[in-house]
């Protein structure tokens, strides 16, 4: 950076800073509710919830209680939701075929939501592993192996299932290269040329998703197996970059990092070099740290949430997949 300013005591930093007005007239960037996506965990049943013991204050939901959960994040302005199923563990199977149910409980909560909230965005998670009796992310042979082409075709028909149930949003978020281009074309197809394809395009094999593999149900299947083979190496960056370019090549409308405030330099780094939306997930396991540290007395609820959202938009995210985004349209709107 140049330095264009005159020397203290001329330029004084601190003067603008000094007022409310003056830090307001000055502030770079803004957290709206228009940021926010809140993904949920619907479950069989009803009139029924779950608490997520690894994540305080989630619960999963029956889709009668989740409709209801839609009506109130509309009257909040929330503009989506990211819908995750609990999948019973009797129609889990090697190949994940319940995926494309069209009377599976991702079809049937997002038919309920689009027809009681019909102005909520709909996302819904394209992969197989809620449905799997492994755990893995896609189709394995013999060695475990997640193998990449037999998943995409299994994850076309799932995402064309999603869509015929009236999702707004695909979010592939298996990571099997050619994916993105294999659904867009199933998509264009079938005539659900206005679905968006929100792809997790840099998604890391990482450590976070802990909490989150408890709610949907898959931690138990996956045991100690990991992802490493098709997820991505912490340690890259310029690799996501390269997963990026691909995606939109295929045809990604969005474009999504995970997980989020640790990948903050890999947010930025896609929005400076694409210009094109992005987004990142507050992950279950960022939410499962700062929810201890704030039952404990350890840090400001309500600062401390608003400040970590705050940075993803600094980084250059355009949206935010986090499980704060009630409480933050809460306190947005008071």
């Amino acid at each position: 950076m140049s330095v264009s300013r005159a020397p203290w005591p001329a330029t004084r930093m601190r003067r603008m800073r000094r007022d409310d007005f003056s830090r307001r007239l000055m502030r770079e960037n803004t957290l709206t509710v228009d940021d926010l996506i809140y993904p949920v965990f619907v479950l069989e049943g009803i009139n029924q919830t779950e608490a997520v013991p690894s994540m305080p204050g989630v619960e999963r939901m029956s889709i009668d209680l989740l409709v209801k959960e839609a009506e109130e994040l509309a009257a909040l302005g929330v503009p989506a939701m990211a819908l995750f199923p609990v999948t019973p563990s009797e129609v889990k199977t090697l190949d994940g075929r319940e995926a494309w149910n069209p009377e599976g409980l991702a079809q049937r909560a997002v038919r309920a939501i689009k027809a009681a909230v019909p102005e909520m965005g709909i996302i819904t998670d394209g992969a197989l592993d809620p449905f799997t009796t492994h755990g893995q992310d896609g189709i394995i042979d013999d060695n475990g192996y997640v193998l990449n082409d037999v998943t995409v075709d299994a994850l076309v028909k799932q995402a064309l299932s999603q869509a015929e149930a009236g999702a707004d949003v695909i979010a592939p978020s298996d990571m099997m290269d050619g994916r993105i281009g294999e659904i867009r074309n199933a998509l264009e197809a079938h005539g659900h040329i206005h679905t968006r394809i929100m792809a997790y395009s840099a998604k890391y094999a990482s450590a976070y998703y802990g909490p989150f593999r408890d709610a949907v149900g898959s931690a138990g299947n996956l045991g100690k197996a990991d992802k490493t083979t098709y997820q991505m190496d912490p340690a890259n960056s310029d690799e996501a970059l390269h997963e990026i370019a691909l995606d939109l090549a295929e045809g990604a409308d969005m474009v999504m990092v995970k997980p989020g405030m640790p990948y903050l330099d890999v947010v930025r780094r896609v929005k400076d070099e694409f210009q094109v939306p992005v987004y990142a997930y507050q992950v279950s396991g960022e939410y499962a740290m700062h929810m201890a540290a704030f039952q404990n007395g350890w840090l400001d609820q309500d600062k401390v949430m608003m400040e970590s959202l705050l940075a993803f938009k600094r980084a250059g995210a355009d949206g935010i997949l986090t499980y704060f985004a009630k409480a933050a349209a809460i306190k947005l709107k008071g």
